[in-house]
């Protein structure tokens, strides 16, 4: 089912995606050392992050930079997957259309994070 960005099908791909994240090979470790048994509370947050980007509402505060600086071995190959899971699950959700700007807000957040880990953008989608 795809449609136009809602805060429903915003909390579907959320859900879909970090299902993907937790399966995925590359990235699953990486969110598991960190959020194992704390998946509960980082699911809300996450949909309120999408929401106010998205949608201009909610009232997600934190900060995005910050927390994901303090990860450690970080590499291309998880900006790889994780452009790559993030635009298949938004097409899936949203549809072509409407996918469009939850890419670009995905790709300017990888690219923001690139900078701080690496000094230069690796991995564009």
């Amino acid at each position: 089912m795809s449609g136009a960005v809602t805060p429903s099908s915003i909390v579907r791909l959320v859900d879909s995606f970090y299902s993907r994240v937790r399966e995925d090979a590359v990235l699953g470790p990486v969110f598991e050392e960190k959020l194992a048994g704390h998946w509960h509370e980082h699911m809300p947050r996450m949909v309120a992050f999408w929401t106010k980007v998205l949608l201009d509402t909610g009232e997600f505060q934190g900060n995005v930079f910050g927390t994901h600086m303090a990860l450690s071995g970080i590499g291309r190959e998880h900006f790889v997957r994780w452009l790559t899971l993030f635009r298949m699950t938004a097409i899936e959700v949203f549809g072509v259309e409407d996918a469009g700007a939850a890419i670009l807000v995905a790709n300017r957040i990888a690219s923001s994070l690139q900078l701080g880990f690496f000094g230069e953008i690796q991995v564009q989608a």
